[in-house]
C-alpha cells in the first residue's frame, strides 16, 4: 500500500477546522479514504497510457499554473495526494491556501516519478479547481460581511463523498462550517416538525433526547413565521433559531422576540445582492448553500517541466 502523509502545516490547519467534532484521526482517515477511492475510480487496473509509453523509473517535474484570478484552495490536499502515492515526492509550494492569485502565477512544483505525477494529475486538479471555486465565491460573500457581526455558514447541500473538501474550501474562503452531517447537531426542520406533531412537541422531544442520550449536542429549530418563532422561544430549550425565507424586515421583527443568548440564522433567498441587508438586520449567521453548489471551478493546469 502507498505511504501515508499529512504535513505538519496541514495538521495545524486541520485542527482549526470549525467542525471541531471531527477528531484529527477521523479527518485524516476520511481524507485518505477519499484519495484512495478517487484513485481507484480513475486509475482502475492501471494507467495504461503511462505504462505503455513511459519507463516506470523515469523521473519528472511539473508545475501547477494558475489561469485566472481566484482564492486558491487545495494546496495541502495536493501535497497529501502526491506524498500518499509516493512518500519521497518533493512538493515545493509557492502559494498557500486562502491566498489571492492571478493568471500566470505558479502555485507549486512537484518532483516525483513520472508515473506518480500522471496518476495524481487529474485528482489534484479536480480537487483544487473545485475547492478554489468554492473558496473564491465564499470570499465574495465574506468580504461583504466584514463590517458586520454576521457570519457566513455553509450547508449540507454538497457533492456526495466530497463534502469534506467542499466544506474545507468554505473555511479557506473565510466562511464557517455548519454541521458536517446529521450526527453532530440536532436541526429540526419543517419535515421534522410536521412529523413530530408541531414545533413545541418536536423541541421537547429533542431536548429530552439530548439530556438522556447526547449531552452537549446543540439544538436548532427552523421557523417559518413569527408565530413559530414565539413558540420556539417559549420553550427556552433551543440554542439557535433558523429564520427560513424571512425577508430582512421580517428578520428585524423576529429578533425582537428572541433573547440575546439565543443564536439566530437566516436562510433562503440570500445572495450577493442582498446579503448585506440580512447582516444589517442583525442576524448571527446567514447560511448559504450556493457558496458550494453554485461555485464555478477555477481554471488550473499541471504542466510537465524539463528536469
Amino acid at each position: 500500500m502507498a505511504g501515508f502523509f499529512i504535513s505538519a502545516p496541514f495538521q495545524t490547519l486541520l485542527k482549526t477546522i470549525s467542525f471541531s467534532f471531527v477528531c484529527m484521526d477521523s479527518y485524516e482517515t476520511a481524507l485518505i479514504h477519499l484519495i484512495d477511492e478517487a484513485l481507484k475510480e480513475d486509475v482502475g487496473e492501471g494507467d495504461h497510457s503511462a505504462l505503455s509509453a513511459i519507463s516506470a523509473d523515469a523521473k519528472g517535474r511539473a508545475i501547477l499554473k494558475i489561469k485566472e484570478e481566484a482564492i486558491l484552495a487545495g494546496m495541502k490536499v495536493a501535497e497529501t495526494i502526491f506524498k500518499h502515492v509516493e512518500p519521497s515526492a518533493n512538493f515545493k509550494p509557492f502559494k498557500k491556501d486562502g491566498e489571492a492569485v492571478k493568471s500566470g502565477e505558479i502555485a507549486f512544483e512537484v518532483a516525483a516519478t513520472v508515473h506518480t505525477i500522471l496518476k495524481c494529475e487529474r485528482l489534484v486538479l479536480n480537487c483544487m479547481q473545485r475547492m478554489s471555486g468554492i473558496a473564491t465565491l465564499t470570499h465574495k460573500y465574506t468580504d461583504k460581511l466584514k463590517p458586520y457581526r454576521t457570519k457566513l455558514l455553509d450547508t449540507r447541500k454538497t457533492t456526495p463523498n466530497f463534502r469534506l473538501l467542499e466544506k474545507e474550501a468554505v473555511r479557506i474562503g473565510g466562511g464557517l462550517n455548519h454541521r458536517m452531517g446529521l450526527y453532530d447537531m440536532i436541526m429540526l426542520k419543517d419535515n421534522h416538525i410536521d412529523y413530530a406533531g408541531g414545533i413545541e412537541l418536536a423541541i421537547e422531544k429533542a431536548y429530552n433526547y439530548v439530556r438522556s442520550k447526547k449531552p452537549g449536542l446543540k439544538i436548532e429549530v427552523e421557523t417559518r413565521n413569527l408565530d413559530e418563532v414565539k413558540q420556539a422561544v417559549s420553550t427556552g430549550k433551543v440554542d439557535r433559531i433558523m429564520l427560513d425565507n424571512f425577508k430582512p424586515a421580517e428578520i428585524s421583527e423576529a429578533l425582537k422576540l428572541i433573547p440575546a443568548g439565543c443564536e439566530t440564522e437566516a436562510s433562503g433567498g440570500i445572495n450577493l445582492s442582498n446579503v448585506v441587508d440580512y447582516a444589517k438586520a442583525g442576524v448571527t449567521y446567514v447560511s448559504i448553500g450556493a457558496v458550494i453548489h453554485h461555485a464555478v471551478s477555477i481554471d488550473l493546469s499541471l504542466k510537465a517541466e524539463p528536469l
